[in-house]
């Protein structure tokens, strides 16, 4: 995952000034929380996780399908 500078907030700031995240995600679609100077938590717009979701179960269906399209295939291989 790449990480915009831009986009880093101590925890300690996200704790005090929570609407600074917010308006961040807003404008940039995630923002990094850091604890102890190191990236902890991350806060994501949520219809950015929607669409990746969707895109997961569409990868998902169609690799079902393409096996079990080729299902006799893959027993033959398995012996």
């Amino acid at each position: 995952m790449l990480v915009d500078t831009q986009s880093l907030v101590s925890l300690t700031e996200a704790n005090q000034n929570f609407s600074r995240v917010v308006r961040l995600v807003d404008e940039r679609g995630s923002v990094v929380i850091l604890r102890n100077n190191v990236p902890r938590y991350v806060v994501l717009d949520y219809g950015q996780v929607e669409a990746e979701q969707a895109t997961d179960d569409e990868v998902a269906t169609a690799g079902r399908r393409w096996i079990a399209k080729h299902r006799a295939a893959f027993e033959e291989l398995a012996k």
